[in-house]
Parts: C-alpha cells; structure tokens; sequence
C-alpha cells in the first residue's frame, strides 16, 4: 500500500529532474534573456511589496529570489513566475496586524510561520489530487477581490506618500480617518517625489509599456534623494539592502501562534492557489502548454515552504511578472530559476544603492500599480453579464474593503461556491419541438404543442441537488397539460444520475403510468444508463422505453399516440409523422368519441383467428378505419375502407346482423370504434387486436392499391 502511494505521488516530487533531463540547449539563449528581463521588474516589485506587507525590503527580495527558482522547478507551467505578489502582500499585513507590531521580531518571526503554513496547506492539496477545487471560485471573485486589494493599497500607501507618521490599520475607514486628521502633518517634499514619480511612471506606461518603468522610476528617485542628500530634509528612505543569501530563519512553532494564523494562512494558501492557476491557464491559453494543476499546487506549496525558512513571506504565482517573461520569449521554467539568480546577483552587488530609495517614490510606484489592478473593462463585462456574477463581484469587492482580508477571501469562495450549488440545483428543464427542418429539437416559448406527447431537455445532472426542482418542473407543466399523458425526455446533457436521481425518475415514471401514460428516455448518456441498469429503474421501465435519437418520434407516434386524437381532435402539426395525416378536427362532429382507451368490455379478435373466419364460407366483414392514404399503401384483402370519421359522422352504415372486424395500425382507433357500436347496441362487431401491426407480424398476407 505505501509503495502504490509513494509511486503516485513521487511523480510531483522528481519534476526538476524532468525538466533538466529533457533541457534542450537551444532554450538556453531565450530563456537567458527572458530571465533578465523579468528580473528588471521584479526587484523594484519585491522591495515594494514587502512595504505593503510592512515587511524588511530584503524579505521581498529573498521571497522573489527563493520562490522564482523553487516554484519554476516544482511548477506545472513554463511560463508562471511566482514571487510576491500585491494580492498577498496585502493579506499578510492584514493577517498579521492584529497579531504583533509591524517591525517587530514577533511580525517577522508569525509572517514566516504562516507562509510556512499557507505552503503545506497548498502542498496537501497538491499531493490530494484536489486541483480541481480551484475551479471553482469564479473569476468574478477575483476581479472583486483585485479591485478591493487595489483600493486597500492606494489608502495604506496613502501615509507613505504623505509622509506622516500614523501607523497601519487594517480597515480602510480607519486608515482614511487617520490620514485625513494628520494632513497637517504632511511632508510636502516627499509628497511631491511621490507625485512626480505617480506622473513619470504612469506616462512612461502609456508611451513604452515595454520599458521597467518601476525601476527606472526608482533609480531617479534615488539618484535625486542620494545627489541633492534629500535624506537630511526628512525624506524617508528603505535603508541599505543586505549582502548576503536569503539567511536560514528559525520559526515561530507554538500551538497558539499556528491557532492566531490558521484562518489567515488558510486565505492566503487559497488566494495564492486561485492567482497562480488563473495566471498560468491564462497563459496556456495562448501557448498551448498542457497543465496540471496538482503539480502547480505541489510547486507553489514547496516554494512558500521554503520562502518560510529562509527568511521570506508568502508568494504567489504573478500575473505580470508571468506575461513579461512569455512576451520575452521563456520557453521553459529555467527563465524563471535565472531571473531569481540574476535578482540574487543584483542584490549582492548593488545592495547598497538601495539605501537611498525613498519610500514616497515607492508609494507612488504602488499607487499606480494598485490603479492597473482595477479591470474596468472587464468590471463593465461582468456588469453586463449575469445577476450571479455582478452579485460576487460586488459583494467579494465590498467584502475586502469592509471586512477583515482573510474572511473577504473566504466569503469570495463561499460566494463561488453558492452560485455553483445554485445554479447547479436549478438545471434548465425545457420543453422541445421539432424545428422546421425537423432535424432537430429546439425551445420554442409560446409555440403550441402536442397534446399528447411532452418532450423535455433536462439541462443539468440528476443529483441530489437538483432532483427536485427538474421533478416539480415536470409536474408543474403536466398537470397544466392533462392531456399530455406520455413524457419523452431527453438525457443527452445529463453526464450523471445518483440514486436520489433515480428515485426521482422512478417518481415521475410512477405519476405518469397513474395518469394513464408513460415515460420514454432519448439519447442516455453510457455512465446514466449503467446506473439505471444497477439500480435496477430499466427493468422496472422496460428497456423498450429507451430510445434512440432516430427512432424515438417515428415509434411514439405509430406505436404509442393515439391517432384518432392526432385526426379528429388535433390542430397542430407538431412531428414530421403527422404532416400528411389528415386533419379534421375543424369539422364538428355530433358524436364524441371515446379518446380513452377503455379497460375492458372491447370484443378482440387475433390476427390468425381472423385469417381462419375470412376462409369460412361466411367471412366476416373487415371494416379498415384509417384514411384511405394509409389504406393504399396496405391493406388485409377483402377488407373495405371505411375512414373513422365516416363512421363517427353516420353509424348506421354498418349492417347490425352481421359480423363486423374493425381494422386500423394499431389498434386504437378500431377499438375506439368498437366500444362505441357496443355502446349503440351492436353485437357483432370486434376489434382486430394489434391492428395491421399485429398482421404483419404475423406474417399474413397484405393487399396493395396502386397509388395515384
């Protein structure tokens, strides 16, 4: 048992010798370049997101420099860079606020517990087999959440531009009541660094969107800070960046302080998750690289492992480090694992210049990146869209900028979750008609139908969820419909049926046959149909009931509806079988027929008692009710054709003294007729049981008229 497991799960485990193995030398040169070009964007944005989670600028740059190289290794995509993002930054200070003061050892020591926390969380998933799950948070959750993060940065970055001392707060109001109450306090020189880079970075975004405009506005802020010595007016700055590697960082492990951080961790091992796949898929979409979510789990979950003991903070995979490095042309997770040596190399060598970054210049570097994380266009789609969507999105986006970070994530999920649930438990239940080509079947809202046959498309699984809203539908429109007592539903959008779905199929199949009816199935999905085998429901509905896309009209209609309703009391021409059948249902009859089919007290003959009676020296008199069309085509010989509604419009045409055979296809119409001369008084008159469909069958012989 532990070597299957081990065998299925060290797969995730021995990826990195995958990808050496199958390194192919003409990558190196791409993937090189790539590597340098990310590596450009990403230093400033791993100094600058560790100030949004209050965090030492070097915990930044090691989280980049251990994330890129272990989730490329570890990860599913070619493509996905991970490293620290705007989204977790802004959990972990979140997280984290209430729990210790931001710069303290006890900040730092909790960060690195809880990245630990959220990576084992992500790698037990991973090795789970439960990638999946991130399918189910919706992207109008993400978009949401994206743009509270968005409006949280901009307020907390707010103090940094202004330069005026208050300290972090978790609830937006909070951050903006205090900022406005200390805007006497702001430092105006600081204010204008910020605000020229604000302009700088966002013009050279528009002009050359190519460019690293974050660094470039960066190494200007400090060239002004360190030559005009800015430093000595009050100017704040990060400080001198450390020359060393990322240092091994004892942790943080008590009971108490892994209780404080679980809900936390769990929100941001689940935010993490649901950033780094949408970024990865996102970028297959357009590679054509095969995923696999599993390992992308297992790679995000090893590289906040070890971002947790080396000194860094949770990281996830980045969108738009992500995109340069595709763009660049990366074509496999090397250019990843060179990036993060290239920002290792930077770091030890010009780790000192860093000292004289001013933190305004990062606010506005902040400030405009936490704008682009605001989707209008795609906002103005999910408005557009459905209710479900624009709800989520509205309520993940209210949720981030009011409540705590960690439970707006966890009530984005819950919202994904509802609006699967919902619209899952409620699947389309529709009626169809044949178009008019009759090639296939569409809804038809307000078109008439047939009065004796429903056909429903049941749109959506037979689960527990479900059943009852398709079963209500279903009863609602029959008892609406009395008259339709046969159902045909269509099953070939259902891909699965648990046993709540077959107690509810045996329930309608139960209401049908009381009604005098039935159920007939159409086009049964494999999975559905062995289900229904094992559970017994086909034996007790009768394989028979199972149809075909083909046959399924043509048998209903000669073997199943009643054709003396199709001619004398139907006005439609619903199915392509009833197109040439004659309609008389417009010519008002003084006698009513009998559309029910009667228990009992109809005379019947078989077809080879017939056959025996018409070679007697007095044969009886075979009476053929159907329209003279069908007649033509055959006919049992001596046989004279008499239509139904000849004989519904004057009864007296049938001799009473002598033995009458009524004929029709099947049998219904003739029976109708019978019961009805049984009801005058006749005693002689007898229904030839099964119709020409029984004679056929019986091999007997046929007659054929020449048709004109």
């Amino acid at each position: 048992m532990f070597t299957q497991v081990w065998n299925s799960t060290s797969r995730y485990f021995t990826h990195p010798y995958l990808i050496l193995r199958n390194y192919q030398r003409g990558n190196l040169r791409p993937d090189l370049i790539a590597g340098i070009t990310v590596a450009i964007v990403m230093l400033p944005q791993a100094i600058a997101f560790a100030m949004i989670a209050e965090l030492p600028p070097q915990m930044g740059l090691y989280s980049a420099i251990v994330a890129s190289i272990i989730g490329a290794l570890w990860g599913s995509s070619n493509h996905l860079h991970s490293g620290p993002t705007n989204a977790t930054s802004l959990l972990v200070l979140t997280v984290l606020l209430p729990l210790a003061e931001p710069g303290s050892a006890k900040f730092l020591a909790l960060a690195g517990l809880m990245t630990v926390m959220a990576g084992v969380f992500r790698l037990v998933l991973g090795l789970a087999r439960l990638g999946i799950l991130v399918n189910f948070v919706s992207d109008s959750v993400i978009i949401g959440f994206a743009t509270g993060a968005g409006v949280l940065i901009w307020a907390n970055q707010l103090r940094h531009l202004l330069n005026v001392n208050i300290p972090s707060y978790p609830a937006l109001l909070t951050t903006l009541k205090e900022i406005s109450l200390h805007l006497d306090e702001t430092h105006a020189l600081s204010l204008t660094i910020g605000l020229v880079i604000i302009v700088l970075v966002a013009l050279l975004r528009a002009v050359k969107p190519k460019w690293p405009t974050p660094l470039l506005g960066m190494i200007l802020a400090a060239a002004l800070v360190g030559g005009l010595q800015l430093d000595q007016l009050g100017v704040r700055v990060i400080g001198e960046l450390p020359r060393n590697l990322p240092p091994f960082s004892p942790l943080l492990f008590n009971l108490q302080a892994i209780g404080d951080l679980s809900t936390g961790a769990l929100a941001v091992g689940a935010i993490g998750l649901i950033q780094s796949v949408a970024t990865s898929r996102s970028i297959a979409s357009q590679s054509g690289q095969r995923l696999d979510n599993n390992q992308e789990f297992v790679g995000q979950g090893l590289a906040n492992i070890a971002c947790g003991f080396f000194s860094g903070y949770t990281s996830s995979g980045s969108f738009t480090r992500s995109g340069i490095n595709y763009d660049a042309g990366a074509r496999t997770p090397l250019a990843s694992v060179f990036s993060g040596v290239f920002v290792l190399l930077v770091m030890l060598i010009f780790g000192p210049l860093a000292a004289f970054i001013p933190r305004a210049a990062l606010a506005g570097v902040l400030i405009v990146t936490a704008y682009s994380m605001i989707d209008r266009v795609e906002i103005r789609r999910i408005f557009r869209s459905t209710r479900g969507d624009s709800f989520a999105m509205l309520a993940t986006f209210l949720a981030t900028i009011l409540l705590p970070l960690q439970f707006a994530v966890m009530i984005g999920i819950l919202i994904s979750l509802a609006i699967y649930i919902l619209r899952t438990s409620v699947p389309k239940v529709v009626p169809v008609l044949p178009a008019q080509n009759f090639r296939h079947f569409s809804h038809q809202p307000g078109a008439a139908q047939c009065p004796q046959l429903a056909i429903f498309d049941i749109l959506g699984d037979l689960y527990f969820g479900a059943v009852n809203h398709i079963e209500e539908t279903l009863r609602a429109h029959l008892e609406d419909n009395p008259g339709q007592r046969f159902l045909l539903l269509r099953m070939n959008s259902v891909h699965q049926c648990d046993i709540s779905g077959i107690h509810a199929l045996e329930s309608i199949v139960q209401y049908m046959r009381e009604r005098g009816g039935d159920v007939y199935f159409m086009r049964i999905n494999p999975p559905v149909f062995d289900r229904m085998q094992s559970t017994g429901f086909i034996r007790t509905l009768g394989e028979s009931h199972c149809l075909t896309y083909e046959q399924a009209i043509n048998f209903l209609y000669h073997h199943i509806l009643d054709p003396a309703i199709c001619v004398y009391e139907c006005r439609q021409h619903v199915f392509m079988e009833c197109q040439n059948l004659p309609k008389k249902a417009e010519h008002a009859l003084e006698l009513s027929i009998q559309t029910e089919i009667p228990a009992g007290d109809v005379a019947g003959i078989t077809p080879m008692e017939l056959w025996n009676e018409l070679h007697t020296a007095a044969p009886p008199c075979v009476i053929d009710v159907r329209e003279p069309r069908e007649f033509q085509k055959k006919h049992i010989p001596q046989a004279q054709s008499i239509p139904l509604f000849d004989l519904l419009s004057n009864t007296s045409q049938i001799p009473s003294d002598e033995n009458v055979i009524f004929v029709c296809h099947g049998g219904r119409r003739s029976t109708r007729v019978t019961y009805l001369y049984q009801k005058q008084g006749y005693k002689r008159v007898r229904v030839l049981s099964g119709g020409i469909l029984a004679w056929e069958n019986a091999k007997l012989l046929e007659a054929i008229d020449q048709l004109e």
